[in-house]
């Protein structure tokens, strides 16, 4: 079998790696068997956070809502509970950002859920 030199393709994948790596700290930027493996972990982490990612920012919204329904006298899932039966459907990162941003149309919105509750008393 005759034998093949390797230089150009073997240089070509450890500046890969190393490009990806640049910005890391200590040896795990510019030492080979460090860097690899510091990617290796990295993009396993990056994986995994963008998931996590969705169910933080949803948590965020979930406790932003529960602040701004409880200054008018209710609780996060009362008032959950209100929009479905009024047949609302609307997501919390938008009824967060009413709360915040737009208080008239988030009272409307809080008023008719508070509406749909006091029906089934």
């Amino acid at each position: 079998m005759t034998r093949v030199k390797r230089s150009v393709q073997a240089r070509k994948k450890r500046r890969k790696v190393f490009q990806q790596t640049k910005g890391f700290k200590w040896g795990r930027k510019n030492r080979y068997k460090l860097a690899k493996e510091a990617l290796k972990h990295a993009l396993v982490h990056a994986y995994i956070d963008r998931r996590r990612k969705k169910r933080d920012f949803r948590r965020l919204w979930q406790v932003q809502l529960n602040a701004a329904v409880r200054e008018k006298g209710l609780t996060y899932s009362r008032f959950i509970n209100g929009l479905k039966k009024a047949k609302i459907e609307i997501n919390r990162k938008i009824l967060a950002d009413l709360a915040q941003n737009n208080q008239e149309i988030f009272d409307q919105i809080f008023e008719r859920a508070k509406k749909e509750l006091e029906k089934e008393r």
